[in-house]
């Protein structure tokens, strides 16, 4: 269905679902210039650079073939062994340079979007046979930009060679009256020389041919509104989806909440097993308000976070399962505790207002209402449950 929906209604940029499908459908970016500009100028460097060995190598090969010892020249065989020992001596000095050829084409063919191996790509399909098809890949318009950029190439590579053999038609003219060995030494290092420079046009074409490529490819992928909508449903409906947008959610609500326990006027703790966070506005007639709390290792990390920003952390078993059980994040504590947290601020506020030659106020005992009196479990207690 997707195929057949016109390219004009495609306005939305495709998700990252569908560039996850496009890649398990072996449709990735690819720049085919840019594939030959880093095979061309890989391969003819490394013949620049290792030509003046290989050159040495094959010249000394070549010299053996005209040398014979007095019995071999009547040895029937000897012409056919002496020929394969020099096609094998020579193939095996070819063995590296081929070898870097294979390693640049395939990291100039994944150097966009990586390797992908897919069954699908490689599968056959009805349209790849139809005729129809073909001749629409042909002279459609497509097929013409097509022509345009290779006409292009051709003018580019060869203005580039035209303009280094101008620059060195003296050089090349020179060579011919130079002795044979210097001259065919020369001759090669001109040569290569003028390939490298000429293939400097391929690197040119691949830098514009790799952007038209992007989006060429970004615009083939394009989806409608409808799509996204879909998409969005579809994974949405995904159980795994659903618990990692929820796992998500809780990562971002826990760490909001942290981010308030500097604030807070006291922490109350289990001590180890709960912990909540209460801030107090002086100001204001309203109850304190719960800003954190937690059990386990978040109750730790409210622990950790109070002492780096000096809240003082106040331990009332009873009352903090209270206050966790009963109250929200950013919710007010209920009208039955308010005497016992009033007395652990007020503790609290005493505190931060001591001087140094003053004693510390005497430690209050908060007693909270059997009612509210829970376990480690959310339970309330079996021994203050009305029959």
């Amino acid at each position: 269905m997707a195929e057949d929906t016109p390219q004009e209604d495609k306005t939305e940029e495709p998700t990252a679902r569908r560039l996850e499908k496009a890649r398990e459908d072996g449709q990735v970016l690819r720049s085919q210039d840019l594939t030959i500009a880093v095979l061309t100028m890989g391969f003819i460097g490394t013949l620049y650079f290792a030509g003046g060995v290989m050159g040495s190598k094959y010249l000394e090969i070549f010299s053996k073939g005209f040398v014979f010892e007095r019995h071999q020249v009547f040895e029937p065989n000897q012409m056919v062994i002496s020929l394969v020992d020099q096609v094998a001596d020579a193939g095996s000095l070819l063995i590296p340079i081929l070898m870097a050829a294979v390693t640049l084409a395939i990291l100039g063919a994944v150097a966009l979007d990586g390797f992908v191996f897919s069954w699908k790509a490689i599968a056959p399909k009805a349209s790849k046979i139809n005729p129809l098809s073909g001749l629409a890949r042909i002279f459609g318009l497509r097929a013409l930009v097509e022509l345009f950029k290779s006409l292009m190439k051709f003018t580019l590579v060869a203005t580039i060679g035209g303009v280094y053999i101008y620059l060195n038609f003296d050089t090349v003219m020179e060579l011919s009256r130079t002795y044979l060995g210097a001259a065919i030494q020369g001759g090669l290092s001109t040569v290569m020389l003028g390939a490298l420079i000429t293939s400097l046009a391929l690197v040119i074409i691949a830098a514009i041919d790799v952007p038209y490529q992007r989006f060429e490819f970004i615009k083939k992928l394009r989806m409608t509104k409808q799509e996204i909508k879909d998409e969005l449903k579809e994974m949405e409906g995904q159980p795994e989806v659903r618990q990692r947008v929820k796992q998500k959610q809780r990562e971002l609500a826990e760490q909001r909440m942290l981010d308030d326990v500097p604030k807070a006027d006291v922490v109350i703790t289990n001590p180890e097993h709960f912990s909540v966070a209460l801030t107090y506005d002086q100001s204001s007639e309203d109850a304190p308000r719960v800003v954190a709390k937690g059990k386990g290792f978040i109750a730790a990390k409210i622990r950790e976070l109070a002492n780096e920003h000096n809240v003082h952390i106040f331990e009332a078993p009873a009352l903090a399962r209270a206050i966790y059980f009963t109250t929200d994040i950013g919710s007010r504590i209920p009208a039955a505790l308010y005497m016992a947290v009033a007395q652990v601020i007020a503790y609290v506020y005493n505190l931060k207002q001591l001087s140094s030659d003053v004693g510390r106020p005497k430690r209050p005992r908060p007693n909270v209402p059997k009612d509210l009196r829970f376990d480690e479990r959310g339970q309330r207690s079996q021994f203050d449950k009305k029959p």
